[in-house]
């Protein structure tokens, strides 16, 4: 397996908190199970299919890395290291070839059209630009490449979701190293300007209600 970190995430707008940086990492790792029951079917839809060239905008511990073929190459971004142990060893489990690389999504440092797809889950809540981290998925996919996503959005007005979400805003996303709950995700990948855009929305049950409200699709380019 191949390995390779690059990038200074104090250059390139990354905070790496050492408390919050690790305990997400402690946290997904152990919520692994729980959000693969809920996320899983979707995910076998969504990433069906998957070759060539595959990057992933924050893989974090490698919850995705199931879902790649046996043997395939995935360019992790992911600029917290506290997560880069975790991932290395889903990445030797699964038999996937890790290029990975300390960089924000808005920078991936990679060429124009060298991605055959790339995919997400549960990061576009949490980058700082989501705007500029599509416009750089667009940039870095290939003529007929796909972003593959699946992400928790904005609940609709008036529910007690929605309710929770305004509530949560700020314990939330401290804990969760900037993490959302209120972005209209949806509306962002429309806008983006991708040719092709494939949303599903759908809930997820868990104890955390803020994170409940869910799409996932693709985009094509």
């Amino acid at each position: 397996m191949s390995d390779t970190t690059t990038g200074d995430p104090a250059a390139t707008g990354f905070e790496l908190h050492p408390g919050r940086g690790r305990f997400n990492a402690a946290f997904f790792g152990a919520m692994g199970p729980v959000l693969d029951s809920a996320m899983g079917p979707r995910k076998r839809r969504v990433f069906a299919g998957l070759r060539g060239t595959v990057v992933e905008i924050g893989p974090g511990v490698g919850a995705n890395l199931p879902y790649l073929p046996h043997g395939s190459t995935l360019i992790g971004i992911e600029p917290n290291r506290y997560m880069h142990a975790g991932l290395r060893a889903a990445a030797e489990r699964h038999g996937v070839e890790l290029d990975l690389r300390e960089r924000v999504a808005e920078s991936t440092g990679l060429p124009d059209g060298s991605a055959d797809a790339v995919i997400s889950s549960l990061v576009l809540c949490s980058v700082r630009d989501p705007e500029a981290v599509l416009a750089e998925v667009r940039r870095i996919l290939r003529p007929g490449g796909s972003f593959r996503f699946l992400e928790h959005v904005r609940a609709p007005e008036g529910t007690p979701t929605r309710a929770a979400q305004r509530a949560l805003r700020r314990p939330w996303a401290w804990t969760f190293e900037g993490c959302s709950c209120e972005r209209d995700l949806e509306r962002a990948v429309r806008d983006a300007g991708f040719r092709t855009v494939e949303v599903e929305h759908y809930r997820v049950h868990t104890p955390f209600l803020p994170f409940n409200t869910h799409i996932a699709g693709v985009a094509g380019v």
